[in-house]
């Protein structure tokens, strides 16, 4: 399909594509951080790449550009090259790369050129002193190049580098004389770890299994008496390990190859330390460490963690650690996410011993959440640079005006033959389409075309979007947001779904209402129920999508609606901006970014009337989002939008909208919203235990089953309240609930744009960002949004609960075996998997789950009758 042809960017000669850069997820992995890092489109200066040698100055460093032909065409090193020399193309990144992909071409120069690299190696260093030679992960130095002047060549890098400095160098089998241009794909890490040591990685040997070794066979530091140090590998490779870890994957060399692991008792003092060092100093919100927990095999989380600091690199360690303990589990074997708060500690290096819960522990990723301090916000100067998202386009052909002379008469040869082609595929067209007409003319009732029950991943979210070839030009001057992809995944092509699903054609139509992404429920008649005829289609009716700054669409709003309430002017207060404290990064999309601030004086500014938690005398904490300085005017109308309609939401459960910093002379835009000093449910609950004699004894943050219907009871007032407005959320979960000191819910959208959830989300390859998990059937294969799939997302919130959001919604299920599951529902043959019910919860509480994931729209309760019944509950 044009779809499917779409995704796919290969190295053949015959693939031109276009795309665009946008600023790269902060979870990082090489199969979704694959963005040009700028030497087409000139982002990366000339200042900024040079070169061992040069032959001419028309051939010097600045010209090694991909598809460009300045000077004499390329960067060509001095003489012919002999197989010993080393001549090399250095680029300094300027901040630390995640980078994924090199392409390369020759030098062509207006079918001049006839020189080009037919191999190439890498040496990368962080620093610009230390230089690596990359090595794949079968320890192999050579990536081939190129087999003509013209053609781009993509390679993946397996595994990826993390770097600031990168060299290319040509190699060669004999004399020649090499010339290449390059371009490098990427995104920034953000991690901003620079170096991390450990023991070295064991073998695990036990009967009946095969040998695994599990040492970081990556690592490129230093290996010195059993000790890594100095450099980074497999736990920073975005690589996530299996949970089976004997089960080895297609990609991997042996089992259990993406995993770092230890014995207890080889290790005397019972934990393993790991020492972390960053590029600057940074403030710590988290650490999410990846862990095994095949418990069968003696394998599980780690039982504690100890972390200590160091506020500079010569200083000394501080004295007080930040400790966590977690909750073991020997229920669930699934490989799951650790999250250990850090509390907000000022450091350059960490120190942590993760101790041990049984005979081994076992990581695959490490990633740390951080943010600047004060005094860094506070001095621009401090600032890293960002990369930012101007339109690119790679073409891995050269322009037809570029071509071999020789071939201009086959060129005219197949131009006219396909000219013949598409005349008659315009005359079958017309055929056919004369033919459908005449059909849909004798037929009354409208059936739902072949394209509307395509199984389609989709999303109106702001962090991907693809743009399908060919297209028309685009009016508008702000270009589309696009990433590449080089791979091809098994989920590319939402069109495979479809194939397993072959009863979809042909009963789609006696299913629930078809519909886009962003439909949200304005009939007439009940919450639940299909668009009536007197209902113009959707894709007829002027559908306002809020595009929220964070990347996630908090609600899907009525034209209508949108319409009524933006037609008044703004009703909130402009608050002053310099009396907002920056705190803490919470997360960001592509248009803007989210802060947690104190704001100076609020309760003063807002009056008496003001619904503001207790202060204590302790500065107002509040959510700002932010629009970026680059938005585009169609994001600015938006964000306008959006503060106009959320100005209007008057619920003690849904997050309140405080003031604004709108004003034309003092961008950025800002909205200033509640922020509950407890944070997101989500981490609320996954740090306690159900409240018991033991934890009173023993002083463990605890929570009662009380406690949980009361705040099952809150969230569905808020939902209650939004349907009634016909306001569809769409991303309901605990992660996007925050939480006051008295345990009052204001149902809010954070989630989405954070860094500690982003597992939480499914990327789709080139398309976008969904929940997959909290999603109803229809939503994940028709695209159809409605209160009734927001109350399916209800009753898995209602799961995570009550069961202290210790695991994700179907942990035992890959995100492919997920939506895999939606066609089970689809099909209604039996065989759909349903959550199991949480041990701590009433089985008269399940049963509403139950009948919230309902194959029926009209057999879902509505939130009216949620809130009726779970108050009941609560009582």
């Amino acid at each position: 399909s044009l779809f499917c042809h779409s995704l796919l960017f290969t190295s053949l000669p015959t693939a031109p594509k276009t795309f665009t850069f946008s600023p790269c997820p902060p979870s990082t992995s090489s199969a979704h951080c694959r963005y040009p890092l700028g030497m087409e489109d000139g982002r990366i200066k000339n200042d900024d790449i040079t070169a061992s040698s040069q032959w001419y100055e028309t051939t010097g460093p600045q010209y090694a550009r991909l598809n460009h032909e300045e000077g004499d065409g390329a960067w060509c090193p001095a003489g012919q090259l002999q197989p010993s020399d080393v001549q090399y193309l250095q680029l300094d990144l300027r901040q630390l790369i995640f980078l994924t992909v090199v392409a390369t071409q020759g030098r062509y120069a207006r079918n001049s050129g006839n020189e080009f690299a037919r191999k190439y190696r890498l040496e990368y260093s962080r620093d610009g002193h230390h230089w690596i030679s990359w090595r794949n992960r079968f320890g192999s130095e050579i990536l081939m190049a190129n087999i003509n002047t013209y053609d781009s060549v993509v390679r993946d890098l397996h595994p990826p580098i993390i770097t600031q400095f990168l060299r290319l160098i040509p190699v060669t089998d004999a004399v020649h004389t090499v010339c290449m241009r390059v371009e490098l794909f990427g995104c920034a890490w953000q991690d901003g770890l620079t170096a991390y040591s450990s023991p070295e990685g064991q073998t695990m040997m036990a009967p009946g299994y095969p040998i695994t070794s599990l040492n970081d066979s990556t690592y490129d530091g230093a290996l010195e008496r059993r000790k890594l140090s100095g450099g980074l590998g497999q736990l920073t490779d975005g690589v996530i390990g299996q949970d089976d870890l004997v089960q080895r994957r297609q990609d991997q060399l042996w089992p259990g190859y993406d995993y770092v692991g230890w014995r207890n008792d080889s290790l005397g003092p019972g934990y393993v330390e790991m020492e972390f060092q960053f590029d600057r100093q940074r403030n710590f919100t988290s650490m999410k460490v990846h862990s095994n927990n095949m418990f069968s095999r003696g394998v599980k989380i780690f039982a504690s963690v100890s972390c200590v600091f160091k506020l500079h690199l010569i200083s000394e360690w501080e004295a007080e650690p930040v400790e966590f303990h977690t909750v073991l589990d020997d229920r669930n074997p699934s490989a799951r996410y650790v999250t250990v708060p850090l509390k907000h500690r000022s450091a350059t290096a960490l120190r942590c011993r993760f101790y041990f819960a049984d005979t081994w522990m076992m990581f695959s990723e490490i990633s740390f959440q951080s943010g600047m301090n004060l005094e860094q916000l506070a001095s621009p100067s401090h600032w890293p640079p960002v990369l930012t998202p101007p339109s690119y386009e790679l073409n891995s052909k050269v322009p037809q005006t570029t071509q071999k002379t020789g071939k201009s008469h086959t060129s005219i040869l197949i131009g006219c033959l396909v000219t013949i082609i598409l005349l008659l595929v315009v005359i079958i067209f017309l055929i056919l389409w004369c033919r459908y007409v005449c059909k849909v003319l004798e037929k009354a009732p409208r059936r739902i075309l072949e394209e509307e029950v395509t199984v389609r991943l989709s999303s109106s979210s702001d962090t991907i979007i693809l743009q399908t070839p060919p297209v028309p030009p685009r009016v508008s001057l702000d270009p589309p947001y696009e990433r590449i992809f080089l791979l091809d995944p098994q989920y590319q092509d939402p069109a495979a779904l479809r194939n397993k699903l072959p009863e979809l054609s042909q009963s789609a139509e006696a299913s629930a209402c078809s519909g886009g992404y962003a439909e949200p429920d304005v009939t007439l008649c009940t919450p639940h129920q299909c668009f009536q005829s007197s209902v113009p289609h959707y894709a007829e009716t002027d559908i306002i999508s809020l595009q929220g700054v964070t990347g996630s669409n908090m609600y899907a709003v009525p034209a209508l609606t949108v319409d009524s309430l933006t037609r008044k002017e703004i009703s909130v207060a402009e608050f002053p901006r310099e009396r907002l404290l920056f705190r803490e990064k919470l997360g960001e999309g592509q248009f803007g970014e989210v802060h947690l601030c104190e704001a100076e004086g609020l309760a003063e500014f807002l009056g008496e009337g003001a619904l503001l938690p207790e202060q204590d005398g302790r500065p107002v904490l509040v959510a700002v989002k932010q629009l970026r300085a680059d938005a585009t005017s169609n994001a600015r109308n938006d964000f306008l939008k959006e503060i106009k309609i959320m100005s209007r939401l008057n619920n003690p459960n849904i997050i309140q909208l405080l003031c604004v910093c709108v004003c034309v002379s003092s961008d950025p835009l800002c909205m200033v919203t509640e922020y509950m000093e407890n944070g997101d449910l989500n981490m609320f609950l996954s740090q306690r235990e159900i409240e018991s004699t033991l934890t009173h004894a023993n002083n463990i943050p605890s929570v009662s089953i009380a406690d949980m219907l009361h705040m099952s009871v809150q969230i569905s007032s808020g939902m209650k309240y939004l349907a009634s407005l016909n306001f569809v959320h769409r991303d309901l979960a605990t992660r996007n609930c925050l939480l006051d000191r008295h345990l009052t819910i204001k149902i809010s959208d954070f989630g989405m744009s954070r860094n500690l959830y982003s597992s939480d989300y499914y990327r789709i390859q080139g398309r976008a960002v969904l929940p997959i998990r909290w999603m109803a059937w229809e939503s994940i294969l028709l695209g159809k949004f409605t209160t009734a799939s927001d109350v399916w997302a209800f009753g898995v919130t209602l799961w995570e609960i009550f069961t202290l959001s210790k695991e994700q919604p179907y942990s035992l299920l890959s995100d492919e075996q997920v939506i895999e599951n939606t066609g089970e529902f689809f099909r209604n043959q039996g065989r759909q998997i349903f959550l199991s019910a949480p041990p701590l919860c009433p089985s008269s509480l399940f049963e509403l789950m139950m009948r919230c994931w309902s194959r029926d729209i009209a057999d879902r309760p509505t939130f009216h009758r949620l809130n009726k019944e779970s108050n009941i509950m609560d009582r």
